[in-house]
């Protein structure tokens, strides 16, 4: 091969190796580097600490948490975080070896709540149910967690961080009644919420609507033939008129459910499509926490009124 070509290929390979290396450092930004793994998270360190830390998060639209596995680059941009933020409860179950790696500069965010706020889950591979944020009261308590740990991180910075997680929290706690209200106003029987897996169950429990999931609490096995069949029954005994998709689930159970209710006859809507474990695209309403929540509860509203 030329010399000149083998050091042309040399320089190229090189150079792409060090702008990997430095992608996820922004040139000459002196602020800690925070890494967190669900969007949820991501959005609240935004909001309460944006303009103190560098922010990336691991998980982006339509990634399902509990398959999630890092990548090489996720483990390098974990290695060089300050600091780590995840939900814990064993919802990043793919990630656990790595985080258990870097205890010193990892925070389990949920798992620091008051074990009276969870709901148990033993059939689960955690003790809990990981998915608090559909509670949005139980979510402002990960804010305030979130910026306690996020002060002692950068404690020159308190002041600002607690004033933004306290009226981040006052407009939490508005939205947590808009839901209620916006809920109560599905009639009694029909305020049931069928989805691909048994993620609201803090929704149900906060909002007064029944909740059921073809699959269980985690994603990592498929639905049966006799979770569809049970589910086919319930809804037919309960004249059920939506379900709905996940955006982070594939649409494979749903639309199951939905052929088994016509096969014996009846009918069910798709309802439409439901953020749960990931939120909706960055630099969107719904790639907000909150404007998530409101385009769920607009969706659940719009099928079940």
């Amino acid at each position: 091969m030329n010399s000149k070509l083998l050091i042309l290929i040399l320089i190229v390979s090189l150079s792409s190796a060090l702008l990997s290396c430095s992608s996820d450092e922004s040139s000459g930004d002196e602020r800690p580097f925070v890494v967190t793994t669900t969007m949820m998270l991501e959005d609240t360190v935004q909001q309460i600490a944006g303009d103190f830390v560098r922010i990336e998060g691991l998980m982006g639209p339509g990634v399902d948490p509990h398959l999630y596995r890092a990548t090489p680059a996720d483990v390098r941009r974990l290695e060089r975080a300050d600091l780590i933020i995840y939900n814990g409860l064993f919802l990043e179950a793919r990630l656990s070896e790595v985080l258990a790696r870097m205890p010193e500069r990892s925070f389990a965010a949920a798992q620091q709540l008051d074990r009276v706020r969870l709901i148990e889950a033993t059939d689960f591979g955690g003790t809990f149910d990981p998915h608090v944020w559909f509670d949005v009261s139980i979510w402002a308590e990960v804010v305030r967690l979130t910026a306690d740990r996020l002060i002692t991180l950068i404690p020159e910075a308190s002041e600002e961080i607690q004033a933004n997680a306290d009226a981040y929290i006052q407009e939490l706690t508005a939205l947590h009644e808009w839901v209620k209200a916006e809920i109560a106003s599905i009639p009694e029987n029909r305020r049931v919420l069928i989805t691909a897996h048994d993620a609201f169950g803090y929704f149900g429990r906060a909002y007064n609507i029944e909740v059921r999931g073809i699959q269980g609490l985690s994603t990592q096995s498929e639905a049966g033939l006799q979770d569809i069949s049970r589910m086919v029954r319930f809804i037919m005994d309960n004249e059920i008129p939506a379900i709905f998709l996940e955006s982070s689930i594939a649409p494979r159970s749903v639309q199951s459910l939905m052929n088994g209710v016509r096969e014996r006859g009846g009918t069910v809507s798709l309802g439409g499509e439901l953020f749960s474990d990931a939120m909706g695209a960055r630099n969107t309403p719904e790639g907000t926490y909150v404007g998530m929540v409101q385009h769920n509860v607009n969706i659940i509203t719009g099928a079940l009124r």
